[in-house]
């Protein structure tokens, strides 16, 4: 059997995942009031497919080795990163370039405090990923929310409007790249645009580009660096294995830094709050960033594809909803406004009469205050029925 065939029938398999400790289903009712028994879960950013089987392989063999130590000679791991990043995306990383932090949320946190001071301004084209703000906030750091404008039903920069905000406090800024929620795949003239705004007001740019490998046909990530070298001096990348081989339990994620003032400060920072990698998660990102991992990657990518056409069909019968076109990631952002009905209307149908588990919108800052953010890597029956209960749920306005 291929290995697509192989693992296309593992996408389609349903997992109980209830009473597994799993977050995303686990405490969906805490959060949503949504019953696990009857309910669906598409909320926080995890799969409800099996990790890749290379995967599964580098685990079991520390299952039979049985000792669990400290990881060292990151030799093999660190050319796996430096391999995935020149054959996928056309990037020449630097093994000294590489810090392995315990996911990319603590990557960010540590960011805010090697790069700003508190009462500083960190810069957020919202809507985006909620754990920016919260990181931001919880280290005394002011949130700047620089709203994205809409053209034709996608996300699109607003540079003056953002030139115009700014007012000196401001030290840094988040990008997500490709974003999240929206799953805009940023251009070449966009992302010089990000890194121009980025140089005019002397902000220290971190790419956030962790899903930068659930790309969808017709589009193509292109990383930061590559795009524009010239902002090697203030730029931060993070990337990571977590989201696209669903193993965000092993809370590995890579800040890459090419400049060395800013690999300095950010190394310091690492060294103070004594951080060192976790030999689980670098067992499986080594084994990930493999020949074997980018064909399954490619496999989920087509599956997740077919997963993303049913449900914006679904959501486009439903009059009043819009989907916003996804070219990555496998959340899609769906606006209720056109129902007329209130947010907190339109959520409580979701989670009491589709009895389905989304992200609010809120969440994400100025601009999502209409949306709900649906995860579609489930398997695809589970999507067919998503679709079906919100057709149902909002039977009276079509």
């Amino acid at each position: 059997m291929s290995l697509d065939r192989a693992t296309d029938m593992s996408f389609d398999e349903i997992i109980d995942r209830v009473g597994t400790h799993c977050s995303k289903w686990d405490k969906m009712e805490a959060l949503y009031g949504v019953d696990p028994k009857d309910g669906i879960s598409m909320w926080v950013a995890d799969m409800d497919f099996r990790a890749a089987p290379c995967i599964q392989r580098a685990v079991e063999a520390q299952l039979r080795h049985g000792i669990y130590g400290y990881f060292g000679d990151d030799g093999a791991y660190l050319d796996a990163i430096r391999w995935w990043m020149e054959t996928r995306h056309g990037w020449q990383v630097a093994p000294e370039w590489i810090f392995t932090t315990h996911g990319l949320v603590n990557g960010t946190g540590i960011c805010v405090e090697a790069f700003t001071k508190p009462g500083d301004g960190v810069v957020l084209m919202t809507p985006v990923y909620h754990a920016f703000a919260r990181v931001i906030k919880a280290a005394g750091r002011e949130v700047v929310e620089c709203r994205l404008a809409r053209d034709g039903g996608r996300y699109t920069l607003d540079i003056a409007a953002w030139d115009a905000q700014m007012t000196g406090r401001e030290k840094m800024m988040i990008l997500c790249s490709p974003h999240n929620p929206g799953g805009r795949v940023w251009t070449a003239a966009e992302l010089r645009q990000i890194a121009d705004f980025a140089r005019r007001h002397d902000l220290i740019l971190i790419s956030d580009e962790i899903h930068h490998d659930l790309v969808y046909p017709g589009h193509k990530h292109l990383v930061m660096a590559t795009a524009v070298p010239e902002i090697a001096d203030r730029l931060v990348t993070m990337s990571a294995t977590t989201k696209t081989f669903n193993i965000a339990g092993s809370h590995t994620g890579n800040v890459i830094i090419a400049d060395d003032r800013l690999r300095a400060a950010f190394g310091a920072k690492m060294a103070a709050l004594g951080i060192s990698g976790n030999s689980f998660g670098m067992h499986m990102a080594t084994a990930a960033y493999s020949p074997e991992g980018a064909a399954w990657v490619d496999a989920l990518v087509a599956y997740l594809d077919g997963n993303r056409k049913v449900f914006d069909a679904g959501i486009g019968e439903i009059p009043g909803l819009a989907s916003m076109p996804l070219e990555a990631t496998y959340l899609a952002w769906v606006d209720f406004a056109g129902l007329g009905m209130g947010a907190d209307a339109a959520n409580a149908r979701v989670a009491g009469e589709a009895r389905i588990a989304a992200n609010h919108g809120a969440s994400f800052g100025a601009g999502g205050e209409s949306f709900l953010r649906f995860n579609l890597a489930t398997p695809r029956a589970r999507v067919v029925e998503a679709v079906e209960r919100l057709q149902q749920a909002f039977a009276d306005v079509q």
